[in-house]
């Protein structure tokens, strides 16, 4: 099993070094790539020192697999180029997530849809991947009619220079601002770019990818992605109305039933999902459930997970061991 993670040295690639060790992966060859700044670097692995090598090198070597966590750009330029060669890529990038020819995957819920055809496959967006997982077991159970969404994004979410913004900022020492204003003790309402409907292209991703993974369009969805200065991992504010009418007892019971997810909630307590407690974790955890006093056949929920990990590292590396599994590769 040769297995090449492309942007190795990025929060993500970091991250999946991690998780392949925890879950003990087998791996017979590491392919570690990065931009030219890393190029003939050395990154530790188990007690093993591998040096980075460029992307066209990775190519020759033909993995079997390639975790790409370097970008949009990246990996539309490339992971055809492997996905030819019989490489099976697995995309943490938005490249191909909307792509009517790949799927967008996440394990628990539709890595059945997979088979050995599948040479480029998409992971979702962070805040998708927590999301949905609370979504799937109810739409299956009840139908979801309409879903309203507000985001608390860590800045993590955006990559290293934000989180040295965000750490500069705290400590009042100057430092290049990844984003348009101050992130310390502040909250922007603004992830990703703005789109001419005047959605940002996070709040987009979170109304569209959903469908896609659901196998449903008819599911309306409206989302506001908020920046936020945390570095533990995405919060979301959720309602969501059925179609069938709903028991609070019974969903409760299919979330506590679901794989991958873990439920806080005791008011009495004061226990609720919170992104710093989360931080290093592969769970989904959902507390604060409750009926929506304002509209009929609603619920209101809160749901918090680690984004580099099930949002894009463990996410990704379930989808290599669901197909090594399967057999499928």
């Amino acid at each position: 099993m040769k297995l090449a993670i492309i942007g190795v040295t990025g929060m993500v690639g970091r991250i999946m070094l991690k998780v392949l060790h925890e879950r003990n992966f087998t791996i017979s060859k590491l392919i570690p790539v990065a931009s030219q700044n890393s190029i003939g670097k050395e990154i530790n692995f188990i007690g093993k020192k591998y040096k980075i090598i460029d992307i066209e090198q990775a190519l020759k070597l033909k993995p079997n697999i390639a975790l790409f966590s370097a970008g949009e750009i990246v990996s539309k330029l490339w992971a055809p180029k492997f996905a030819k060669l019989g490489t099976i890529v697995i995309d943490n990038s938005s490249a191909w997530r909307m792509d009517d020819t790949k799927k967008l995957i996440i394990p628990e819920i539709n890595a059945n849809i997979l088979d050995k055809n599948d040479k480029i496959i998409a992971n979702p967006n962070c805040s998708t991947i927590q999301l949905v997982m609370v979504l799937a077991p109810l739409h299956n159970y009840y139908g979801i009619k309409r879903i309203i969404i507000s985001t608390y994004q860590s800045v993590t979410g955006t990559g290293k220079k934000a989180v040295d913004q965000l750490k500069g900022e705290s400590c009042k020492i100057p430092v290049k601002k990844i984003y348009p204003h101050p992130i310390y003790n502040n909250v922007l309402p603004h992830c990703d770019k703005f789109e001419k409907s005047g959605y940002t292209k996070e709040e987009m991703k979170l109304m569209q990818e959903p469908k896609k993974i659901l196998s449903d369009n008819n599911i309306a969805i409206t989302a506001t992605a908020v920046r936020v200065p945390v570095l533990g991992g995405h919060s979301e504010s959720v309602n969501i109305s059925f179609v069938k009418k709903i028991s609070y007892n019974k969903i409760l019971k299919i979330l506590n039933n679901t794989s991958g997810i873990i439920i806080q909630d005791c008011k009495e307590k004061n226990l609720y999902p919170m992104p710093l407690y989360v931080k290093g974790k592969d769970e989904v955890f959902v507390g604060r459930i409750r009926k929506d006093l304002s509209h009929y056949n609603s619920i209101q929920l809160w749901i918090v997970a680690d984004n580099l990990r099930k949002g894009a590292a463990t996410n990704a590396i379930q989808i290599a061991e669901y197909l090594i599994k399967m057999n499928l590769i």
